[in-house]
């Protein structure tokens, strides 16, 4: 098989398993670029969309969209919760979080937001990622451009979230109220 029909069934095989079955129209020309950097220690690496011209805010900040007032990583992508994790611990590994990947919890958070809503969990391979009221916080690799939401709402379970930590257009952010809608493996 050719390398981009390779890349193409990959694409497929990530949308499917992340929720997928509404149509976002992304395709692999839609892609960002990655930057990928190791954390402390070496062990762990966080692959996080950012653009050429794109300069970095100081941490995880809010930014207006179409959706309102929301969290954005430091390079303005947009920050999303996944309503299948449940108390505080990440669902979200292998081909889901090769689409979502999750926010490294040494992302800091810029002081005009309310720092005691954020931390951190600890994920299977001991990595720690960011969290809003208790819920993981991933990345979107579909959002071409800071800003992008095209990942609201997608298949129903993954949601954007306001500064406060709210769920916008979607179920409450409570991990004591949070439940898997269906019985996906990832």
């Amino acid at each position: 098989m050719s390398p981009r029909l390779t890349f193409l069934a990959t694409i497929l095989l990530l949308v499917a398993a992340c929720g997928g079955g509404d149509d976002t129209g992304a395709d692999a020309s839609t892609l960002p670029e990655s930057d990928t950097t190791t954390t402390a220690g070496g062990a762990d690496t966080t692959t996080t969309a950012v653009g050429d011209d794109e300069e970095a805010m100081d941490g995880v900040h809010t930014a207006s969209t179409e959706l309102g007032e929301i969290l954005v990583d430091p390079h303005g992508f947009t920050l999303y919760i996944f309503t299948d994790d449940t108390n505080g611990d990440s669902t979200c590994y292998d081909v889901c979080a090769d689409l979502w990947p999750p926010v490294s919890g040494e992302t800091s958070v810029s002081t005009g937001l309310d720092s005691t809503i954020f931390g951190t969990t600890t994920r299977t391979d001991g990595s720690e990622q960011l969290t809003v009221n208790g819920m993981p916080l991933y990345l979107y690799i579909p959002d071409a451009n800071p800003g992008d939401t095209t990942g609201q709402d997608f298949g129903g379970v993954w949601f954007v979230v306001d500064g406060n930590g709210s769920v916008i257009g979607g179920p409450e952010a409570s991990t004591a109220t949070t439940e898997p809608t269906d019985d996906r493996d990832y």
